[in-house]
């Protein structure tokens, strides 16, 4: 399960600047990894696990702006496809770990 947060935060005053800091280091903290500047996202190994991430993630969210949450599955990540300047391409999905 992949949980994406997207976020626009208002920045024009220095208490603004500090909240969308401080909230983009919570999602750091919490794991998440930036693919775009306001765009985070995460892996997980459950529905269950990904529900108490997006907890979390409420728990943090500054007062102002707007943020969104999205979840879905592996394949709908695999599904993704992404524009990265003239290369067109379908997003590679992680490599399975193999145990043994």
């Amino acid at each position: 399960m992949w949980v994406m947060v997207l976020f626009d935060l208002p920045v024009l005053t220095k208490s603004q600047r500090k909240a969308a800091t401080r909230f983009r280091n919570d999602l750091l903290d919490l794991g998440f990894e930036m693919s775009q500047f306001s765009v985070y996202l995460r892996h997980f190994a459950g529905k269950e696990q990904a529900e108490v991430a997006v907890r979390k993630i409420g728990a943090v969210v500054p007062a102002t702006g707007a943020v969104h949450v999205l979840t879905f599955t592996d394949r709908q990540y695999a599904a993704m496809v992404c524009f990265d300047g003239r290369t067109v391409g379908r997003k590679k999905s992680r490599d399975q770990f193999v145990l043994f």
